[in-house]
């Protein structure tokens, strides 16, 4: 249950199961890059160890958001997907959450469903440019859990 993101020429994968079991969780950040074949490399940590959480991201920054570690998380993260170095804080979500879907383009990363307890409907988001917190962006039509999520950027 780890999660990526990437600027078109860095791949950043982030967190995840490190272990047997369904406690453990990483704050592992490593990164590639697409062009070039090799091994990963650490990008840096998470705020947190985490698994199921959901990341997006813009040509510059990356979105880290929700996951779970012995309980559910609200918080929003970010990185620099361009330099190196640790995720700092950027606001929280609507509610504590995990395993939802993501998506952005240039300006705005949508997160949807996911696991609060159970399934939800719920989708947030925020404008990846500003810390902050996430605003209601409206209902989905079914409650759904572990979803991914796709889109063509702008």
């Amino acid at each position: 249950q780890g999660y990526g993101c990437s600027n078109g020429f860095r791949g950043v994968f982030c967190g995840g199961n490190d272990g047997v079991g369904s406690d453990y969780a990483s704050n592992v950040m490593q990164y590639i890059t697409i062009d070039t074949a090799g091994n990963a490399t650490d990008f840096g940590d998470l705020l947190s160890d985490l698994r199921g959480a959901s990341a997006c991201s813009n040509d510059t920054r990356a979105v880290i958001a929700g996951g779970y570690s012995g309980s559910h998380s609200n918080v929003i993260q970010y990185i620099t997907v361009a330099s190196t170095g640790n995720a700092t804080d950027f606001g929280d979500l609507l509610s504590a959450n995990s395993v939802m879907a993501a998506v952005a383009n240039s300006t705005r990363a949508v997160f949807s469903g996911g696991d609060n307890g159970g399934a939800t409907e719920d989708m947030s988001y925020v404008t990846i440019a500003t810390t902050g917190n996430a605003t209601d962006f409206g209902d989905m039509l079914n409650s759904k859990t572990s979803m991914t999520g796709a889109c063509s950027g702008d």
